[in-house]
């Protein structure tokens, strides 16, 4: 959530930048309603000093004993218009409240202004396997092995719900593993949270109110199925002040994800690449602001570690302002390259989002002893999603005898070197 005090202060360039975001963005309203509650809360504690003079006065007059029946039906006049000012300050704040949860983060300066399709490519790793022989899509490949079940899984929940079979099973659960001991062993924090979460903790995240609709909604226990850890783990430290020495605070952690994903997609975006259900290793930093951005970089850095572990080709990317997620103030996308579709489709989002969600769960720390508390910064990334990782392995690791060769720090975990 934005800070109100910096609206006031500089609404206009917020406003400017923010519209670099969606040109519909205005801060008019809430500009003007909080001008409304500062006038309010003026009245109101005028209003108070003056019930304050005139019960002085009572007291007075009690005590000469002379009547002070005007001044008391004065007073009650008085309080029934401070309860008439609060209840409509009451209603302005909620309105506000409301209008700061619906804005998104502000792009940082390095963030190029543009739309999605204007992302600029940072640098690249690896080559694209040259390939002599006609290359298959990972749902061919998968029918062929039959690692993959799609036609079960529809039957058991729905379209766009994978079923991993076999050596699919096996490898799917090799990648988690993998990925979970790999970023432990660098200083991770593990963490195995709870799948579900309470509107609070999807508030913090920035998931509600403004993503409702695209949440999968448990309504009789009041819970949200997670849509990423990320949405968990924001959560860790609500309400709590850290100490300058705790930070940074780096954890891992895995779980399913969940997402409507509302839409009709194309024939480029069948199989695994746009699923409602998926697993994912997130990493997440609660940091100083100071050294935020240096630690994104090794956020992006450890992501990148995964990929280069398992022999991926892929790319980095720097989005621009209109390909941002709401909380995000910058984000930095690994994209993996699918020969089946000569594309790339990204696997990792990195993003540094500020104090946004720090605001939202009211998470700070004392920079120095008997200092003022500072609300931290959060970061979150893929560390990374498995379904077009799993989608990658298959096409690029394909042979021209129609086998494909598992990554090496999969191969003892999966117990052979190839599907």
């Amino acid at each position: 959530m934005l800070d109100i005090h910096k609206l006031r202060k500089d609404g206009a360039e917020i406003q400017r930048r923010l519209q670099t975001r969606d040109s519909s963005l205005n801060l008019s309203e809430i500009l003007d309603l909080d001008s409304r509650r500062l006038e309010l809360i003026g009245k109101v504690e005028e209003l108070k000093a003056e019930r304050n003079r005139g019960s002085q006065e009572v007291g007075r007059l009690k005590r000469e004993g002379k009547d002070a029946t005007q001044q008391i039906e004065a007073m009650s006049a008085i309080a029934a218009r401070i309860g008439e000012l609060d209840s409509e300050l009451t209603e302005i704040s909620k309105r506000i409240d409301y209008l700061l949860s619906l804005l998104p983060n502000i792009p940082h300066t390095s963030v190029p202004v543009g739309k999605k399709e204007e992302k600029v490519i940072l640098r690249s790793h690896g080559k694209a396997p040259k390939q002599d022989f006609p290359v298959k899509n990972h749902l061919a490949i998968a029918e062929e092995k039959e690692i993959l079940d799609f036609t079960r899984g529809a039957m058991i929940a729905g379209a766009r719900f994978p079923m991993y079979v076999g050596m699919g099973a096996m490898l799917e659960m090799a990648l988690i593993q993998f990925m979970f001991f790999y970023h432990s062993r660098r200083g991770y924090m593990p963490v195995f949270p709870p799948f579900l979460a309470n509107p609070e903790s999807f508030y913090v995240s920035s998931q509600l109110p403004k993503f409702a609709d695209e949440d999968y909604y448990c309504e009789k226990d009041d819970l949200y199925l997670t849509p990423t850890a990320e949405t968990l783990l924001a959560n860790l430290h609500r309400d709590e002040i850290l100490s300058s020495e705790d930070l940074p605070k780096k954890y891992v952690a895995y779980t399913p994800c969940f997402r409507r994903e509302a839409g009709s997609y194309g024939e480029e975006e069948r199989g695994l690449i746009r699923v409602h259900q998926f697993n994912k290793v997130e990493l997440f930093k609660f940091t100083k602001p100071d050294s935020s951005y240096d630690e994104l970089e090794t956020l992006i850095s450890d992501a990148e570690g995964v990929l280069q572990a398992l022999g991926m080709h892929y790319r980095v990317a720097l989005l621009p302002t209109q390909d941002l997620a709401q909380q995000a103030t910058k984000t930095v996308d690994l994209e993996v390259y699918l020969p089946g579709q000569s594309r790339y489709y990204e696997v990792s989002s990195c993003s540094n989002c500020e104090d946004f969600q720090a605001r939202r769960g009211n998470t700070r720390y004392r920079p120095g002893e008997g200092e003022k508390p500072e609300y931290v910064h959060t970061l979150n990334g893929s560390g990374v999603a498995t379904p077009r990782l799993m989608a990658a392995i298959l096409e690029n690791n394909q042979t021209s005898d129609g086998r494909v060769r598992v990554p090496d720090v999969l191969q003892e975990m999966v117990g052979t070197e190839y599907l």
